[in-house]
């Protein structure tokens, strides 16, 4: 089994160390981003007919930012769906993780006419959901309702554990997190290291970021979701 640097913002990063946990892998949680929600957001859902969450943390932002929960929420992926449903969203639909295929599930299955849809977004988004959507006539409404402010200084334990040869593959699930990593290891001036380590990533957007440095490998998961990405990690050669 393999010895996992988590990379995820502390709200998920319990729920995917008790998942790789549970597999036999050991863990080390190093956030690389920190989710400030906007306190004082006032959402005007007036002609609004859907919602649209393209993270879980834009689903626990926008059920802090209202009591509604009849509208149909459009979630990007299964786990941002399962968050949805949690928080009490009674219509969830469930788009195949990433925003294309979420533009795409909108598209099929709502008329532009019927009103405007609401973007729970932070500030900043990977995509062009509004564009694409505009495209086909919807009007979409972003409403910016948390910040993810990427962490200056990597916790001492990770160039410890990566000295040491203790790290075996690092988890990466976005573009964003995955630049932050690279700039945070350049800082270090400990990128040598890394050529001992895998780097495993959501997506090849999130590889072409994470490939400024010398890893021994840059896999990428099968599909845009974490349950590939542990998949990944299952199949992932330990030397």
């Amino acid at each position: 089994m393999a010895t996992v640097l988590v990379t995820r913002p502390s709200e998920e990063a319990a729920a995917l160390a008790a998942a790789l946990t549970a597999r036999g892998h050991g863990v080390l949680n190093a956030p690389l981003l920190e989710i400030r929600p906007r306190p004082g957001v006032r959402l005007d859902l007036g002609g609004v007919q859907a919602l649209l969450a393209t993270s879980a943390n834009g689903v626990r932002a926008l059920a802090a930012a209202t009591e509604r929960r009849d509208l149909a929420l459009f979630a990007v992926g299964p786990a941002t769906a399962t968050v949805a449903r949690a928080h009490g969203f009674l219509r969830v639909f469930t788009a195949g993780g990433d925003v294309g295929g979420l533009a795409a599930l909108v598209r099929a299955t709502l008329d532009p006419a019927a009103g405007a849809l609401l973007h729970a977004a932070g500030s900043a988004q990977a995509g062009d959901l509004a564009g694409d959507l505009g495209a086909a006539g919807f009007t979409v409404r972003r409403a910016v309702l948390y910040d993810a402010v990427a962490v200056t200084v990597l916790p001492a334990a990770v160039p410890e554990w990566l000295a040491a040869g203790r790290i075996d593959a690092v988890l990466l699930f976005s573009p964003r997190s995955a630049r932050t990593f690279v700039s945070l290891i350049g800082r270090a001036g400990i990128a040598a290291i890394l050529s001992r380590v895998n780097a495993l990533c959501l997506s090849s957007a999130v590889a072409a970021e994470a490939r400024d440095l010398p890893w021994r490998r840059v896999l990428v998961a099968d599909g845009p979701e974490q349950p590939a990405l542990l998949d990944l990690l299952d199949r992932m050669p330990v030397e």
